[in-house]
């Protein structure tokens, strides 16, 4: 029996991208043992809840084997770069039993410098955004790879990471899992006013929060026309989400906002699906926000020259400020203009996903890592 394992050592916001298709593969394949390995026991709990939208799926559930003080750590900070190489470190030998290693990140390439040459290792993506980290040179040392739509497959193409057979386009399986978590959802105000929902990156060379966040929260505290949804990046406030929960309170006050720095919710397209208008720069949601095709307004906060650079591509689907001093007009040209951007948005989706809806595509990405591990042997 082959043995395939989706480990999970970087922050929740990863696990939508590839838990699905373990899943789908354990319900279609029985013949094949699918694993999956999480970081700590509360991570595994999370995983074991979600899987529960797939019962006849029979997997394994794992716990990566750390030190305690290390466990703590991760539990304080979040998965950091050093840590996860440490984890990868510490479980190679567990990660050495498997014919392939299915991962939504790229971290894991980190195992065949520690000796990990048996399993095949298998690249799922995490977010279909146009930052160029998305499309590194390193992707080639994955022995294949999924990916969303056509947008994605020509700019690895640009960056000489693919090969013929080893990939494969139109898997995005988190719309799958969304789909499902979301069949029955409430709405999350009491009011009929439209809702914003603010969405800043975490880099902050790319972000509009070091800059602008404050003014924007603060702006729309004091208006009585919309409702906000700040939901950032899951890693803008990775390391020190104590600190951030102290500095957000004030605004979590008021009935009209949500404040939400990284719960759940904001991994699982609860605020996407639920919002009129999208506010925010670089963050690769926008593009699961347009599935369907609503208003947006982006941030330029660092005076960048974006028109004609891939890796700003989402900023043609909607207006573009400089200013936040002067949102109430930013934002009601935003709704007013909308039909402007409307066909721009749907190529962008279909590029982007290589579908114009969201469908299930985790079982499509399933079967073609069996038939790519059955082809190589």
């Amino acid at each position: 029996m082959s043995h395939i394992l989706f480990p999970y050592i970087a922050q929740p916001h990863q696990e939508f991208h590839s838990l699905p298709i373990a899943l789908e593969m354990a319900r279609l394949y029985p013949g094949i043992k699918v694993h999956i390995a999480s970081l700590t026991p509360e991570r595994d709990s999370r995983i074991r809840l979600l899987s529960r939208f797939y019962p006849d799926a029979s997997v394994s559930f794992d716990i990566l084997r750390l030190p305690s003080w290390l466990r703590n750590h991760i539990r304080r900070h979040g998965p950091t770069p050093l840590s996860k190489i440490a984890v990868l470190f510490l479980n190679r030998n567990y990660f050495n039993r498997f014919q392939a290693i299915v991962v939504p990140e790229r971290t894991s390439l980190f195992l065949r410098k520690m000796g990990v040459s048996h399993p095949r290792l298998i690249w799922t993506r995490h977010g279909a955004g146009d930052r160029a980290i998305g499309f590194t040179h390193d992707a080639r040392q994955f022995d294949y790879i999924l990916m969303a739509g056509h947008k994605i497959e020509e700019r690895l193409k640009t960056a000489n990471t693919l090969r013929d057979g080893h990939y494969m386009t139109g898997i995005y399986a988190k719309f799958d899992m969304v789909r499902r978590l979301h069949a029955n959802s409430a709405p999350l105000f009491s009011n009929t006013r439209p809702t914003i929902l603010y969405n800043p990156h975490f880099s902050p060379n790319l972000s509009s929060w070091p800059r602008f966040g404050i003014a924007v929260l603060e702006y729309f505290a004091q208006q009585e026309k919309y409702n906000l949804i700040f939901a950032p990046h899951y890693r803008l406030f990775d390391t020190d989400r104590v600190k951030s929960r102290h500095m957000l309170a004030p605004y979590a006050t008021y009935p009209h906002m949500i404040i939400d720095p990284g719960s759940d919710r904001s991994v699982d397209m609860t605020y996407t699906l639920a919002s009129d208008l999208y506010l925010g720069d670089v963050s690769s949601q926008v593009a699961e926000f347009l599935t369907k095709p609503r208003p947006c307004l982006f941030l330029n906060a660092h005076a960048i020259q974006w028109r004609d650079d891939p890796n700003y591509a989402n900023w043609t689907l909607g207006p573009v400020t400089e200013n936040v001093h002067e949102l109430t007009q930013a934002l009601d040209r935003a709704f007013l203009t909308h039909a402007n951007f409307l066909d721009r948005q749907k190529e962008y989706i279909n590029d982007t996903f290589g579908f114009a809806a969201p469908e299930d595509t985790a079982a499509k990405g399933a079967k073609s890592i069996i038939d790519f591990l059955r082809v190589i042997g």
